[in-house]
């Protein structure tokens, strides 16, 4: 069974029935056709981070691609590291 797959504005759409116009979680389930557990996530998310919600697929929010940059600018940095003390370690030996 594939995996149903829900579009931002949708979710954004499904969060508004709950919270603006007030209608229960369970019963907007139901209108939806999604479980309700995934409901109560969209929300929490929601109001967890409303204006970055639900990026999209394959898309990160702006922090967590910050996180990943600077792990790769760590990681370049640690190599060019070893390579320094490689050459410093080879130029010692080579001094004596």
């Amino acid at each position: 069974m594939e995996r149903r797959k829900f579009t931002r504005e949708f979710k954004l759409e499904a969060v508004k029935l709950i919270q603006e116009r007030g209608v229960a979680v369970a019963q907007a389930a139901r209108d939806l056709g999604v479980h309700g557990t995934v409901l109560r996530r969209w929300v929490q998310e929601c109001v967890a981070d409303s204006p970055q919600a639900f990026p999209g697929q394959g898309q990160m929010k702006p922090d967590q691609f910050e996180i990943e940059r600077l792990r790769r600018e760590v990681t370049k940095l640690k190599a060019e590291r070893d390579i320094l003390k490689k050459a410093a370690a080879y130029f010692a030996k080579e001094s004596l």
